[in-house]
């Protein structure tokens, strides 16, 4: 009876336990949640055109990482090139903390010396670096969250779950960062090195020439240190607050949530998330922009030198870069979904199996 479905409870175990409620009558047939959950659908032909005709592919699916990987291309690569001025104020910041005092005299600053198109430096390197990181962050987070919920079971997805976002998404960054590491130490250099480049095209045969491929992968170790605490808070937290949401806030359950309602939530969690990202990550982020802008120093040499009032440099900026770029980043990813008809599971629920050995049914 099972057998159709066997491999989406396997692809999803967080919504296993629903595959009961495919011995309901056929009378109260109204397909609800993603595939891995289909309800009140007795006869399994039945539920499989009801999910083929809801959504666009099964959870799990090549078709389903691979569209979830373009929608990372889209929320990353979009958003931080909309942020490039801030971003750019930030690393003057943080490499010259002595002429880039603040926020506001930064922008100033860069005004005067640059005039408007001055602010729109480096913005190529970001596009392209920050859509490829995208990529592997939202795709591989997708897929390796797949994969260890099959190896840890049901019960232990649900249980362990925070540690399986954490997991996931550590396994995903680590990647995303080599795809990333290129157009980052590009994107500081073009920012930071006043009339060393001023475009992507000048400035990457340059850093061959001068380093060799050295030059574009000398700041991976520290972008790590940056990049996979802030993924893992940006994704453990997103998850953990899309759940107390909908517990603890939203009026009615996520079922009856309209498709816009469920978006608002998932902009609020990102932001809350991306506060998070922010001050977690902000110490290692200094060294990367310092590192990437000087000849033959190493990441310790960078972090002793700045000391611990200098990795906080830029802070403020951060958080509202980070901020709203981390909830927007989530807005446009589900969205992408939406409009793709991609399965977006709702909060993990406690399997029956479990409520059973804990005594709570």
């Amino acid at each position: 009876m099972f057998s159709s479905v066997a491999h989406l409870a396997r692809a999803n175990p967080f919504q296993a336990p629903h595959l009961q409620l495919l011995l309901q009558p056929e009378a109260d047939a109204s397909p609800a949640g993603p595939p891995g959950a289909p309800s009140r659908l007795r006869p399994r032909s039945l539920a499989a055109a009801a999910v083929e005709e809801q959504y666009s592919c099964e959870y799990g699916s090549g078709r389903f990482f691979v569209l979830c990987g373009l929608g990372g291309i889209i929320s990353c690569g979009t958003t931080h090139t909309a942020v490039v001025p801030l971003d750019l104020v930030k690393c003057r910041m943080q490499v010259d903390p002595q002429k880039y005092k603040g926020i506001f005299n930064g922008f100033s600053i860069t005004l005067r010396e640059d005039g408007v198109r001055g602010l729109a430096r480096g913005w190529a390197p970001t596009f392209i670096g920050y859509s490829m990181q995208g990529l592997c962050k939202f795709g591989f987070y997708e897929a390796f969250k797949v994969l260890y919920s099959n190896i840890l079971g049901e019960e232990n997805s649900y249980l362990w779950r925070t540690s399986l976002y954490l997991a996931a998404s550590a396994s995903a960054e680590f990647f995303a960062d080599i795809a990333l590491a290129p157009m980052e130490a590009a994107k500081v250099r073009i920012q930071t090195q006043p009339g060393y480049a001023n475009t992507l095209r000048e400035a990457a045969p340059k850093m061959f020439k001068e380093e060799g491929l050295f030059a574009f992968y000398k700041g991976v170790a520290p972008l790590w240190m940056r990049q996979i605490p802030y993924t893992m808070m940006k994704f453990a937290c997103f998850e953990r607050t899309v759940e107390a949401l909908y517990k603890y806030v939203v009026p009615k359950p996520r079922s009856e949530c309209s498709k816009g309602e469920q978006l608002v939530v998932t902009f609020v969690a990102g932001y809350i998330a991306g506060v998070f990202c922010a001050i977690v990550s902000h110490p290692a982020d200094s060294v990367v922009s310092v590192l990437n802008k000087e000849k033959g120093s190493s990441a310790s040499q960078v972090l002793q030198r700045l000391g611990f009032r200098g990795v906080w440099k830029g802070l403020f900026a951060r958080i509202i870069m980070i901020g709203t770029l981390t909830a927007l980043q989530w807005f446009i990813y589900d969205s992408v979904k939406v409009y793709f008809r991609l399965p977006r599971p709702p909060p993990p629920e406690m399997p029956e199996s479990l409520k059973k050995k804990l005594g709570l049914k």
